[in-house]
């Protein structure tokens, strides 16, 4: 059994995550599961499913490799840079253009909400969440795919399994933007996947990327891209374009070969 999970480790965590959370919120909506459980536990069954199966497969020292990116933050300035601006810059030009094609006041259309920055309850759950999603979904997922397929690849598997294990929450419509639709959620996820994947694989710092998606997250909200606050096409618009600014940064900062020695290294250690 043990050798069985090891072997299939990450296709049998990225099959379960999205299942176990869509039991998990089924469960709160029929009141089986106490709803003061749903805030945090659906991000914390997430982090635990991980950490067990870690824990039987590979013990201590796999649960320390998987925090361990966290750790480094000395890195050039130009990549804190870049994950401080990248979310703002995309939320930005998704306005220009809604100011240009409908021809609004620019003035009005940039209207900032700072509610949420000084909320300080809200600005804790968004940070601990953005950690408990760079710990899964980069730190492990990624990294464990890139051991076995092309970074372009393994982020656009782990962006699509993140976009299911979002789907069960945005059904229920509670504790997340309101009104979420599926189809440009789910390229915001992929695209995500992909800019964390890039951050990483230059910085191998785990810190970056929960930053990155610290300032997406929260641009999301502050500007009005939000569905339920600039319309739908907004929120569409801003995904799409999120995600052709990815592609063009895998494509000019290529991490196959920021990857590429992690990937020798494990072949050669399995003998392959």
């Amino acid at each position: 059994m043990k050798e069985f999970l090891k072997k299939y480790e990450i296709w049998i965590f990225l099959i379960l995550a999205p299942i176990m959370n869509g039991i998990f919120i089924y469960g709160i909506s029929i009141d089986v599961i106490p709803g003061r459980l749903y805030m945090h536990g659906r991000f914390f069954i997430l982090l635990f499913l991980l950490m067990g199966m870690i824990w039987f497969t590979r013990g201590k020292e796999g649960l320390k490799d998987l925090f361990t990116p966290m750790k480094k933050w000395k890195v050039p300035l130009k990549w804190f840079f870049l994950v401080l601006t990248f979310a703002i810059t995309i939320a930005c030009l998704t306005l220009l253009l809604k100011g240009y094609f409908y021809e609004m006041d620019y003035v009005s259309l940039f209207s900032i909400n700072i509610s949420y920055l000084v909320d300080a309850r809200f600005m804790f759950n968004l940070i601990l969440w953005a950690f408990v999603g760079e710990v899964v979904w980069i730190s492990y997922a990624v990294r464990k795919l890139c051991q076995i397929m092309n970074p372009i690849y393994a982020s656009q598997v782990v962006g699509i399994v993140w976009g299911l294990w979002w789907l069960p929450l945005v059904e229920f419509n509670v504790g997340v933007i309101p009104d979420l639709p599926l189809w440009p959620l789910m390229i915001n996820m992929m695209a995500a996947a992909g800019m964390c994947t890039i951050i990483y694989a230059h910085t191998k710092s785990g810190l970056l990327v929960w930053l990155l998606q610290i300032m997406l997250n929260t641009s999301l909200l502050v500007f009005p891209i939000a569905p339920s606050i600039g319309g739908v096409l907004t929120y569409a618009t801003f995904s799409i374009l999120y995600f052709i600014f990815m592609l063009c940064f895998m494509y000019f900062a290529n991490p196959k070969q920021k990857f590429g020695n992690e990937i020798n290294s494990v072949l050669y250690d399995s003998g392959k």
